[in-house]
C-alpha cells in the first residue's frame, strides 16, 4: 500500500514536468515560427505597393538589353537576368491601373516603369497593335509571355531597347526560324530619382531585416535542438545507468550459481 502510494504521489509531479518540457517545446517552436510571419510586414514598407497597388506576379527573365534602335537580327545586346514585378490597382473585373517594375541584382538604380490605364491601353495595345484581350486580362497576358521567355529561351526573346533620354521599349519577340514575330510591345520609362531612392533604400532595409530575422530564427532553432539533446542525453546515461545495474545484477548472480555448484560438487567429492 505505501509503494502504490508513493507511485500516486509521485506521478502527478513527473506528469506536470513533462507539461512543462512540452510547454517549453511548444513556446520554442512557436516562437521560431513566428519568425517567419515576421517577413510578411516587410512587404508593406515596399514602394511599388503604395497607391492601393497589390502584388500581381514576380519573375526574374533573360531580358537582352540594347541602346537605342537596332536590326533584331544582327544586333545583339546584353542578356541579363531583370526582375520583373507586375501589380495590379483594384480587383476583377474591374481593373484601375497596371504597373510593371523592372530591377536589376546587378544594378540598384536600374528601374523602369510601365503604367497604364484601361483609356491608355485601349489606344497603345488594342488600336495601335491589334491585340485582342481586354484590360482585365492584360496582366495574365503579360505573365504568360515572360514565361514563355523563362521557359523556352530559344524561341521566345525579351527585348529592352532604352534611350538616353529615360524612355524604353520592352518587345516580346518570337523566332519563327524564318522571321522574327513581334508579339507584344510595351512603353517604360525610366522611374524617377526620388522613387528609385526609394526603392534602393527599401532594398537595403529588407536584405538587413531579412537577415537578422534569419538570425534569430537560427538561435530558435538552435535553442530548440540543444533542449531536445539535453533531455535525449540525459534519457541515454539513465539507460545506460539501467543497463550497468542489469550486467552487474547479471555478474553477481553468476558468480552465486557458479560459486554454489562448485561448493556443492567439493562437498560431493569429499
Amino acid at each position: 500500500m505505501s509503494i502504490a502510494g508513493d507511485r500516486q504521489q509521485s506521478s502527478p509531479t513527473r506528469i506536470s514536468a513533462e507539461h512543462d518540457g512540452q510547454l517549453l517545446d511548444r513556446k520554442l517552436v512557436e516562437t521560431a515560427l513566428s519568425r517567419s510571419l515576421d517577413f510578411a510586414s516587410l512587404d508593406e514598407l515596399d514602394p511599388s505597393l503604395t497607391d492601393n497597388f497589390k502584388l500581381f506576379a514576380e519573375r526574374e527573365v533573360p531580358l537582352e538589353l540594347r541602346t537605342g534602335g537596332g536590326n533584331l537580327a544582327n544586333d545583339a545586346g546584353s542578356v541579363e537576368a531583370i526582375k520583373v514585378r507586375v501589380l495590379v490597382c483594384g480587383s476583377q473585373p474591374d481593373l484601375e491601373a497596371v504597373r510593371i517594375e523592372l530591377t536589376s541584382e546587378s544594378d540598384l538604380f536600374f528601374h523602369y516603369t510601365h503604367t497604364i490605364g484601361p483609356a491608355a491601353f485601349q489606344q497603345l495595345m488594342q488600336e495601335a497593335q491589334k491585340m485582342m484581350i481586354d484590360f482585365n486580362s492584360y496582366p495574365a497576358v503579360f505573365l504568360r509571355m515572360v514565361n514563355s521567355c523563362i521557359q523556352t529561351p530559344q524561341t521566345h526573346i525579351a527585348v529592352l531597347l532604352t534611350e538616353s533620354s529615360g524612355a524604353a521599349r520592352l518587345d516580346f519577340i518570337q523566332n519563327m526560324e524564318y522571321k522574327f514575330v513581334e508579339l507584344m510591345s510595351c512603353q517604360f520609362q525610366v522611374s524617377s530619382e526620388e522613387y528609385i531612392k526609394q526603392q534602393v533604400t527599401y532594398r537595403y532595409n529588407a536584405v538587413k531585416s531579412r537577415l537578422a530575422l534569419m538570425q534569430a530564427r537560427l538561435a530558435d532553432i538552435n535553442a530548440l535542438v540543444s533542449d531536445l539533446l539535453s533531455k535525449q542525453s540525459v534519457l541515454f546515461y539513465l539507460m545506460l545507468h539501467c543497463i550497468c545495474v542489469l550486467l552487474t545484477m547479471h555478474w553477481v548472480y553468476f558468480c552465486y550459481v557458479h560459486a554454489n555448484c562448485g561448493h556443492s560438487i567439493a562437498a560431493h567429492l569429499w
